[in-house]
C-alpha cells in the first residue's frame, strides 16, 4: 500500500475536497466556494492530491477541472480488502461461539 495516499487523505480539508469530487469534476474556485476556503488553499490542497496521484486536472479555457481519479482508490480497496477478509473471519468464529454459548444456556433452562 502507497502511504503518500493515505497521508494525503489525512488532512480534513483534503478529504473533503475528494468528497466533492465524488459527484463530478470542479474547478478549483467551485472547490473553494463550497468549502469556504481561499482559493491559494484550495489549490495547494489540490496540489498535493494530484502528486498523490488522487486527482487530475484538464484545462478548459482558462479553468483547470479537476476529478478524482479511480487507480488509487482500487490500490486502497485492495488493500482494505485483506483486512475485512481477516475481520470477517474472526465475527463468523465470534458468531459460532455465540451460538454454542445460546443452545448451553437454552439446554440449562430446559433442566
Amino acid at each position: 500500500m502507497d502511504t503518500t495516499t493515505l497521508s494525503a487523505l489525512a488532512e480534513p480539508n483534503r478529504l473533503q475536497i475528494v468528497e466533492l469530487l465524488r459527484e463530478g469534476p470542479l474547478t478549483v474556485g467551485e472547490i473553494a466556494e463550497t468549502l469556504q476556503i481561499r482559493q491559494p488553499q484550495a489549490s495547494k490542497h489540490l496540489r498535493v492530491l494530484g502528486e498523490a496521484g488522487i486527482v487530475a486536472a484538464h484545462a478548459d479555457a482558462n479553468r483547470r477541472i479537476y476529478q478524482l481519479r479511480k487507480e488509487p482508490f482500487i490500490q486502497l480497496d485492495k488493500w482494505l480488502a485483506s483486512y475485512r477478509n481477516i475481520w470477517e473471519e474472526r465475527l463468523d468464529s465470534l458468531d459460532d461461539y455465540l451460538k454454542v454459548l445460546q443452545k448451553k444456556d437454552e439446554s440449562q433452562k430446559d433442566e
